[in-house]
């Protein structure tokens, strides 16, 4: 009969420590994965700026060595990340793919121009620095006009704006909320021994004494619930990138490792404190009390 109380007391035991663990290492995960967003968030929002084209349309009496000479100035830029020359037939056969028709043969004639389609570096993607870029093109005899989406722009760095903000309250509120759940956790888990600490306060056992074994176990789960959450971030970090590799979310390892020890770290220092006030209410508190 003892026996069989004794294994079921463990199975209770194991099972308490197993949802105490499960509960760090979700919330520690969900945590990582906010991290991971506040991290790249830039480098997400980066690339869609990059995919705006300023496109500088060429006049047909524009000279092959002057367009040369202009491609080769616009790719030394430190504002331009690539270039792309477009040719008036190639324009032509894009329109033509697009339309499903071949309006050359109601005009007679191709009235397109030859344009280069310039991509800008991000921190260049703003209409004050576009408007500069624009004028110092139009200034060549040669360029005809310069053409890019102004409202776009606008829309696209306000959104920016806000969504970094957003981004920004909601990890510090996520922080706080993740801080709350694991500290309750823990705190359940110290309530359901509160008489083995009073009882070993009574026999003579100092405070120090009786928090270490709670703290030892608790920073165990902590290390456990952080390994578990660093696994799933590290997996959904693996295929997000095989997802979408233009975002490159692998290149800055530095980073990446930085924000892998701080959940680490953060799991153990979370349950650590939690476990220390935990244990500290129950020492300090009446006998009458604990029922």
């Amino acid at each position: 009969m003892s026996s069989s109380f004794d294994k079921y007391q463990k199975r209770r035991l194991i099972s308490s420590y197993f949802s105490v663990a499960l509960s760090i290492a979700l919330v520690l995960f969900l945590l990582g994965l906010l991290g991971l967003l506040v991290i790249n968030a830039k480098k997400v929002a980066d690339h869609f700026k990059e995919q705006v084209t300023m496109t500088i349309y060429l006049k047909d009496t524009a000279k092959d060595v002057e367009i040369k000479q202009l491609e080769k100035s616009l790719a030394m830029a430190d504002y331009v990340k690539s270039t792309d020359f477009v040719s008036k037939e190639q324009a032509a056969e894009s329109m033509k793919a697009e339309s499903g028709e071949d309006f050359m043969d109601f005009l007679g004639i191709n009235p397109l121009k030859n344009s280069i389609d310039v991509h800008l570096k991000a921190d260049f993607v703003t209409s004050e620095k576009l408007d500069v870029i624009s004028k110092e093109a139009l200034s060549k005899n040669f360029v005809d006009d310069v053409n890019y989406d102004n409202d776009l722009v606008n829309l696209m760095n306000d959104n920016v704006k806000k969504i970094s903000f957003w981004i920004l309250l909601i990890s510090g509120l996520f922080t706080l909320i993740a801080v709350l759940l694991i500290n309750s956790s823990i705190r359940l888990a110290v309530y359901s021994k509160r008489f083995t600490i009073k009882t070993m306060q009574m026999v003579g056992a100092t405070k120090r004494f009786i928090r270490r074994p709670f703290i030892w176990r608790s920073v165990k789960l902590g290390i456990v619930g952080a390994i578990i959450a660093l696994i799933g971030m590290a997996v959904v970090l693996y295929y997000v990138d095989k997802m979408f590799p233009e975002l490159t979310l692998l290149n800055n390892p530095v980073l990446l490792a930085g924000l892998f020890g701080f959940v680490f770290a953060l799991g153990i220092l979370i349950t650590w404190i939690s476990t220390f006030f935990a244990t500290q209410r129950f020492l300090n508190l009446n006998t009458d009390r604990l029922y």
